[in-house]
């Protein structure tokens, strides 16, 4: 690694992901394999119930360059997150989901951006983003509906302007993950909102790419997210209103996750 840390951070948030893991793992750990930069993988265990932890045991075994935080308490994604973001050492600091929906490769795109001096660029599954974002293969029609309906109210209360909060493809530079992740606040899926949200807050552009997103089995999210979402999104806007980061801010400094192992 570079003595500043290497040039990109890649991380999995992962909970029961034993059956969907491995290639995603495989996938990714072959592109990094090929490229000129510095790079490190990192693999952010939810407190798993199924054999994910040893299925990462297994895979980093004989490889440099990967390494796992292994805590053994389900506390959600966002909160997941949070630790991995602080805890990586990348100049860039990208995390992906499991399911391998948004290929590595989309990491191509982003990389002009910050080529440029960009702090934060995403992927978006929406045309209305980006004009040629697509779902090469959808979800059903009632998960799009739910996710539609409530991306107008995140979009009304916490992030205007993109239609695409949720894909699982983000990436934002040391300073911006250090600023942004010390001081949030949400444990769960609604994180993705409230990592954007904060990214303007502390004057951040917001880069779109396009993903070319392929939806697999075994997700997590259930319906009853929907909901909890929007009770989330209605929180977050009373977090901005009322000050509550900035005085997370003035307790909290950016350090690697404690009471985590580590590998």
């Amino acid at each position: 690694m570079d003595q500043n840390g290497p040039y990109l951070s890649v991380i999995i948030p992962a909970y029961n992901e034993a059956r969907r893991i491995t290639p995603t793992l495989e996938a990714i750990y072959t592109y990094l394999s090929a490229q000129p930069f510095s790079w490190e993988l990192l693999i952010a265990l939810d407190g798993p119930t199924d054999n994910t932890l040893s299925i990462v045991e297994t895979f980093a075994a004989d490889k440099e360059h990967v390494r796992w935080l292994d805590r053994r308490v389900n506390r959600g994604k966002g909160y997941t997150l949070r630790e991995a973001m602080l805890a990586a050492k990348g100049q860039i600091r990208l995390f992906t989901d499991a399911d391998n929906s948004t290929d590595i490769t989309h990491f191509e795109k982003m990389k002009p951006f910050f080529a440029q001096g960009a702090d934060v660029v995403i992927a978006s599954r929406d045309s209305k983003d980006v004009p040629d974002a697509r779902q090469a293969v959808p979800q059903p029609f009632l998960k799009r509906l739910l996710g539609n309906a409530g991306n107008l109210l995140i979009q009304l209360l916490v992030v205007p302007g993109i239609w695409d909060t949720r894909c699982g493809f983000k990436a934002f530079s040391a300073a911006a993950a250090e600023q942004v992740f010390a001081v949030t606040q949400m444990n769960g899926w609604s994180m993705d909102d409230e990592a954007l949200a904060l990214a303007r807050r502390f004057g951040y552009t917001i880069h779109m790419v396009a993903a070319n997103w392929i939806d697999a089995e075994g997700t997590h999210v259930s319906r009853m997210d929907y909901l909890k979402n929007i009770l989330e999104a209605v929180r977050i806007r009373w977090n901005l209103l009322t000050g509550v980061y900035g005085r997370a801010s003035s307790k909290r400094k950016a350090r690697p996750a404690s009471g985590v192992a580590s590998r």
